[in-house]
């Protein structure tokens, strides 16, 4: 039978090490989050550390061996579904105990879940009943996915020989997941890379099975619906189907930011909404054509999929008008979690740079070295480093794992932009360019700009866990979205769900703003920003960029205004007022030199 999804919230990738560990703290809770692939060296490290937790054997994998990387993930998820598996199986056998994993279980459900009414309803006949078996029936764990960035597929060596592409990092990732023992999705982000989803088709784990069920699924990380059916026909013509579609909004969230060309989150869940079936429609005709044409299992009715969304939600009621209206399967809640120790990774310091953080403090940067914005908070360990090398006159980093060194510039290996090795080439070939005192003093400063989060953004994780304590420089790297402004306090796990679902609130502010309002902000700073730092006169395709970019803002207000003035909402803010920052900055757009 089909087990009721236990809640309607998920806990989205944070950075690397950050939610590396949180299926272990909460799928057995019934709370699906998402573990980042890309740091091997730190899953090994974990791998020992949780091993010796729970007495478990433990063999090292060196990086000596062959696909050394794939083996160790593989290593590292089955560890963390086993332990998750068995917390699990003992919650279940503590239904009759009082202040036990499973009373947690049910207490943490949302009240108006139908499984935590069901629950209610027998509770009372539990004598009449199999409690074993309508357990077994109904609970189910915490989906614990994977999460891969299709940019980061670093080609590797050995013995100065480049080695084939399926030991690429992001190749050698997938190899790790689909050799492990989870029954999860994998959760590919940062854009379509048709070399990594041609190696998909490779494996049959992604395929229906004769029951036509997926071993393996795959949920793409989207902002927008073109880019959806774009990746889900391409996927669909493999054989492949995608089983979630993980809106994100371009701005309005933690990590990378991936702005769009002005689509605002409602737009674009209207449009998923609007266009649903017709997507599920298309995509299954060319899955169904694909997989007759491989001679494989092919279903006669489309296989499951979801539509999620993430990116600035902060409230109960604004998580409940996103499920409700626009049909989501999950809402995701991200940033928040990062003041919530007992799930994620969050060194001391860090934690109280978070509660500290204020609208000025978060701001977007140019640090990450794959020349993607990238989400920051002013103050942060990793920072106070980068600055300490640059007044040493010895920027950049070392660069001991080089996930993100993917730079041909100066030939091959390639270099990460933000290692001393590159930077030090760079400036070289900037001083010698016979530029200007001042364009050379910013050029510089670009460059040095970058920072090591391949590094940073696992650091936490061993400050938490006392790993690796004799290391002298442990800067940390953060990545928070906007709505982090918002919350100021260190919470539990309970008090996080409580808020989700409306029991409590956490949030002390009176003044936080709508998160569509706040993403519109957003939005409109980042195109003033853009115009400014662009040279007039615009050529033709930045005037192309800047009309388009301005004429979706403008769609965007209007969709707004229409929602706001005709749909019930549950929402806290009066529809007056929210027409009324609409209003305000829709003047701030008309007033946008775009020409």
């Amino acid at each position: 039978m089909t087990k009721i999804n236990p809640h309607s919230f998920h806990i989205p990738v944070l950075g690397i090490g950050y939610s590396i560990d949180t299926p272990v703290k909460v799928a057995h809770l019934g709370i699906s989050s998402v573990i980042s692939l890309l740091d091997d060296i730190l899953m090994e490290k974990l791998r020992e550390f949780y091993s010796q937790k729970f007495d478990l054997p433990f063999q090292a994998i060196s990086d000596k061996i062959d696909d050394f990387r794939a083996k160790r993930i593989t290593a590292y998820l089955n560890m963390v579904d086993k332990i998750a598996r068995s917390k699990f199986e003992e919650l279940k056998a503590t239904y009759d105990q009082k202040s036990s994993e499973f009373s947690r279980y049910i207490e943490l459900l949302q009240d108006s879940s139908v499984l935590k009414q069901k629950f209610e309803q027998l509770k009372q006949d539990w004598d009449k009943l199999d409690v074993r078996e309508w357990i077994h029936d109904n609970l189910s764990m915490g989906s614990i996915d994977v999460n891969i960035m299709t940019k980061v597929d670093k080609e590797n060596y050995r013995n100065n020989e480049k080695l084939p592409i399926e030991y690429n990092d992001g190749h050698a990732a997938l190899r790790g997941f689909v050799n492990s023992d989870l029954t999860s999705s994998v959760v590919l982000s940062a854009g379509m890379s048709p070399r990594l989803y041609n190696y998909l088709e490779t494996f049959d784990a992604f395929y229906p099975g004769n029951d036509f069920k997926l071993r393996k699924k795959i949920t793409l990380k989207v902002s927008d619906f073109r880019s959806a059916l774009i990746q889900g026909k391409y996927l669909a013509k493999k054989g492949l189907w995608v089983s979630e579609y993980r809106i994100e909004s371009g701005l309005n969230c933690g990590g990378h930011a991936f702005p769009t060309n002005g689509f605002l989150l409602g737009p674009v869940l209207e449009e998923f909404n609007r266009n649903r079936e017709d997507l599920i429609r298309q995509t299954f005709s060319l899955l169904q054509t694909a997989l007759k044409a491989k001679n494989r299992s092919c279903p006669v009715e489309p296989l499951e999929i979801q539509v999620t969304a993430q990116g600035g939600v902060g409230t109960a009621e604004e998580h409940q008008f996103l499920a409700d209206h626009y049909q989501l399967d999950s809402v995701g809640w991200g940033t928040p979690f990062l003041l919530v120790p007992e799930v994620v990774n969050v060194d001391d310091y860090t934690l109280d740079l978070l509660c500290r953080a204020k609208e000025e403090d978060l701001f977007l940067s140019d640090i990450s070295p794959l020349g993607i914005p990238f989400n920051n908070v002013r103050g942060n360990t990793k920072d106070i480093e980068k600055q300490a090398y640059i007044s040493q006159n010895t920027p950049g980093n070392p660069c001991p794992k080089k996930y993100a060194a993917l730079s041909n510039e100066f030939g091959e290996p390639t270099l990460c932009t933000a290692s001393r090795k590159y930077q030090k080439l760079k400036i070289a070939e900037v001083n010698a360019s016979g530029l200007s005192e001042e364009e050379t003093r910013l050029e510089i400063a670009r460059i040095v700009d970058k920072d090591c989060i391949c590094v940073g953004l696992g650091t936490s994780a061993l400050l938490v866990n006392h790993l690796d304590v004799r290391v002298e420089k442990p800067g940390v790297s953060v990545c928070p979205g906007p709505n982090m402004a918002y919350f100021s306090e260190v919470m539990t796990l309970k008090e996080m769900v409580d808020h989700i679902y409306g029991k409590t609130n956490v949030i002390k502010r009176k003044d936080r703003p709508n998160m569509f309002i706040k993403e519109l902000n957003i939005y409109i700073d980042y195109l003033k920003n853009k115009l400014d730092e662009t040279t007039r006169p615009f050529t033709e395709k930045q005037q192309e960029y800047f009309n388009t970019f301005h004429e979706n803002l403008g769609k965007g207000i209007e969709y707004y205004k229409d929602l706001f003035s005709n749909v019930k909402l549950n929402l806290r803010e009066k529809k007056t007022w929210l027409i009324a920052e609409l209003e305000k900055f829709e003047l701030q757009l008309k007033n946008l030199p775009v020409r």
